[in-house]
């Protein structure tokens, strides 16, 4: 009887602690999901936001709204690196809009020279954490 008992114990522990582990592993492949999600639209509205920084002198509030909406999102659910990186990047972003506007050939020497890659800090960021999950 003590066996049997034991046996039982044995399995209902097993079982429990697979699922346990199955549902661990769920929950954070749906969490690494969602902050995915977040970073790649964070990085179309940064991207978008920044081309009209570029190009225009007056920012669409509604939009840096929006960003900011984003950020406070990734407070959430980001490390607190993420979030650095990202609140620097927005500043940098309201920044160029105090900036003259950038012509063609000036644009075109940015993207020679690799300074026209705001995105990229925030992105390695984001990278790493992802990895790390």
């Amino acid at each position: 009887l003590a066996g049997s008992t034991l046996g039982g114990l044995t399995s209902l522990a097993s079982t429990w602690l697979t699922q346990h582990r199955q549902d661990r592993a769920a929950r954070l492949a749906q969490d690494r999901t969602k902050r995915r999600e977040l970073y790649a639209q964070f990085i179309n509205e940064a991207s978008r936001l920044y081309a009209d920084a570029l190009a225009h002198n007056e920012a669409e509030i509604s939009s840096l709204v929006g960003v900011y909406s984003l950020i406070s999102q990734m407070r959430i659910l980001s490390s607190p690196g993420v979030v650095e990186r990202a609140e620097v990047l927005i500043r940098m972003i309201v920044n160029t809009y105090f900036t003259p506007n950038k012509t063609l050939p000036e644009l075109r020497g940015l993207i020679e020279s690799h300074t026209l890659d705001p995105l990229r800090a925030f992105s390695e960021e984001c990278r790493k954490e992802l990895a790390s999950i």
